[in-house]
Parts: C-alpha cells; structure tokens; sequence
C-alpha cells in the first residue's frame, strides 16, 4: 500500500485525503493549523454553485479594477503597489482571456460533477453541515448585468446546467425575505449551500477513523524529493521529525506556490483575498426576516447562505494584495450595508467578521494532476470556487495517483 502525503488540511486537502484513504492508501496530513479548514476554508460564502462557474478572464474584469482602483470599498480592489508576481500573474491573466468561454464552460461541468461526490462523502461519514438544498438565486438591478447574465447562462447551458431565468415577480415569490426592487434574475435550483468548516472538520474525523494520520501544528521546514517518492522535514511539538513517502499531493492553497518551487514546478497562484460576516440571528424577528434561498448580487459581488436557524453568511468582495490578512472596515462595511438594504428587519448588531486568501492561478482553473517529479501531485488553485470544486478535483487526483501506481506496479 503506497504512503500519500497531503500538504494542507483545508477542504481540498480534507477531501482528497478522504478520496485517497477509501481507495485503501495509507495517508498523512500536514497542517500549520491546530484543526483543518482554519484557514480559506473557515468561513467563505457557503454556495455549492455551478451557477457560479464563470470565470473571471475576460476585460470586463480589468476595466472594473481600473476604475476600483482607488475606491476602497469596491467590490474589486487591486492594491497599486507592483511586485513582480503581481505583474507576472496578471499578464498571464490577461493571457488567458481568450480561454474565457472554454474554461467558463470546463469549470461547470466540474461543478456539477462535484456536487454528487460532495453528498456522498458526507452521506458515507455522517457529516452534517448546515446543507440547504434550496437552490441559488442571482439578482440583478443594473441592465448591462442582467444583459451579460444572459449571455452567461448560454455558457452554463452548454456545460450542461439547468439555470432558468426569472421575472422581478418571480424572484419575491421565491424569496419572500427580499426587501428590495429587482429587475429580476436567474434562479439554479441544483445548487445548494452549506457550512464549509462543519463539512471539513466532520470529513477530517472520517478520515481520522479511516486510519488517516494527521500531523496539525507542523511547519514543514523542508520537502526534497529522492527520486523514489519525497522526504518531508518539519517541526512539531515533539521536536524536529523526518519521514519518507512515496508520493505527496499539494493541497496548500496560497502556500502552494512556494512549494511547488521546491519541487521544480512553477505554480504562479496569487492569493485573492475575500471577505465574510457572519450575522447572528439572535432574535426571532431577525431569524424570520433572514432568508433561505442563497443568493448572489452579481453587481456587488456578494453571496449568502442561511447556515441554520441562528447563522447568515454574507460573503464577497476581491482583493489583490498580496499574503494580507487584516480585516478592513471599509471592505467589511459594505457587506453589513448591504445586509441593511436588502434585509432591513435582520439585526446586525452582533456579525463576525473574517478574512481568507483564495489562491487563484490566472487561467482561473484549478491544478489537478502530477507535477514534473514523479509521485508529486497537485490539488490546488480552486480561487472561488475551492468548496463548489473539491470533491471532483479529490476524485480526479485519486485517480491520477491510481494510474500511476499501476503503471509502477507494471
């Protein structure tokens, strides 16, 4: 039975340890953190959305950030100071510009395809996570959106997605919570929702009792392949350790690219940081004025998602600035703003706010697949999308390490 090594306990690292340890692979898990999913994965926008699949490579997107540039609270923000991996990741991202439809329409089959993976590890575990299956409502109140909405949707259509457009009427009746005027929307009813930590912690115990070794709180000092698999140093509570395996998979999210480096593969991922309140439905008026279908403003670039009776998740807004993880004021106050206008009677007296980098490569498209060292794999640079893509891209990964085993046992 070959030993894997999974670099990162967030929800792609959670999930391809899983998908590893069901197909019989003896696995260990290496974490910076205390618990997995501390990180990215501790508090995003909660949508499993297919509907969401689009990706961001197209000049609508550079002039946004230009005319963003200098207001704090835009939904894009693009921090002026140059560095090189900036400058380098978003010239390549203009490069992929013309791959805009392909990977638009690439992404949403792998969405789609996720969702069934996602349910089943869950259902086989036992894991409860807040899951809504109440479908995904985008809005629009600005023409040019809804117009380029449009012209999404017939991308999505050909990835094989059901998202049906629906009138200002239409949107009322299927969120009745929503105080605000529309010009309408686009409504997935497949997609659904759910609480990414609760998913990644039960997932991590599934794991755990499927023999699944994790090692939390350890700084890998050193990984240096040997030409027959890959020695992993770090250090831990009990001092300084040091163990061979005959493959790793990088899951690290914005960490990533750095090791990837000391393997010999570029991996050229920027972390996008993205922003979250958490709103405390503490009264009974706020709990029946929040609402449950999930929801995504495409022109303010924010989502939600009811996460219980007491829990509603307002997550959005995109950050170029490099590996920083304050939290702003003037990029938070947005998303209780628009909690306001659109959810008047939902108290935000009491919201949590959080930070996350997404590691995003500039194609917008997730590496899955072995790097230019044998038994090295890699399982990262989902961006937006790492819990709506995680349990195909753990899937895929475990079967690119299954082909390679057989072809060595060959």
């Amino acid at each position: 039975m070959s030993h894997i090594a999974v670099i990162g306990a967030g929800i792609t690292g959670i999930t391809t340890a899983y998908a590893l340890a069901r197909r019989g692979y003896d696995v260990s898990v290496f974490d910076r953190n205390r618990y997995a999913a501390m990180e990215t994965s501790f508090a995003n926008g909660g949508q499993l959305s297919a509907s969401n699949a689009e990706v961001w490579t197209r000049w609508g997107t550079i002039f946004k950030g230009l005319k963003w540039m200098l207001k704090s609270d835009a939904p894009l923000l693009v921090n002026p100071r140059p560095s090189w991996h900036k400058l380098s990741w978003m010239a390549e991202f203009m490069g992929n510009i013309p791959h805009y439809e392909a990977h638009t329409v690439e992404t949403t089959r792998l969405a789609i395809a996720a969702r069934e993976h996602l349910l089943d590890f869950a259902a086989e575990v036992g894991v409860d996570f807040d899951c809504e299956q109440r479908g995904i409502l985008h809005v629009y109140k600005k023409q040019s959106e809804f117009d380029h909405a449009r012209r999404v949707n017939t991308l999505l259509a050909k990835a094989g997605l059901d998202r049906r457009e629906v009138t200002a009427d239409e949107v009322q009746r299927l969120e009745p919570a929503l105080k605000t005027d529309t010009l309408g929307g686009f409504y997935t009813e497949s997609d659904f929702t759910g609480d990414i930590h609760r998913y990644a912690r039960a997932l991590s115990d599934g794991c755990a009792r499927m023999g699944v070794t994790f090692h939390y709180k350890a700084d890998v000092s050193d990984i240096h392949h040997t030409g027959t698999g890959v020695r992993i140093d770090w250090h831990s509570s009990d001092g300084d350790q040091q163990q061979h395996f005959d493959g790793i998979v990088v899951c690290a999210g914005v960490g990533s690219r750095a090791i990837a480096a000391k393997l010999g593969d570029r991996v050229n991922i920027y972390p996008v940081k993205g922003y979250s309140i958490t709103v405390n439905l503490d009264d009974e008026t706020s709990q029946a004025a929040a609402p449950w279908v999930s929801l995504l403003d495409d022109e303010a670039k924010i989502v939600t998602s009811r996460l219980g009776k007491g829990r509603f998740r307002i997550a959005g807004t995109a950050e170029f600035n490099g590996y920083n993880l304050d939290i702003r004021d003037d990029r938070v106050r947005p998303l209780r703003e628009w909690c306001e206008a659109f959810f008047p009677d939902v108290s935000t007296e009491h919201c949590v706010p959080w930070a996350g980098l997404r590691p995003m490569l500039p194609s917008m498209m997730p590496k899955v697949g072995p790097g230019s060292k044998p038994g090295v794999y890699y399982n990262t640079g989902h961006g937006h999308l790492g819990w709506t893509l995680s349990a195909a891209t753990a899937q895929a990964t475990a079967d690119v390490v299954d082909v390679a085993r057989m072809k060595n046992a060959a």
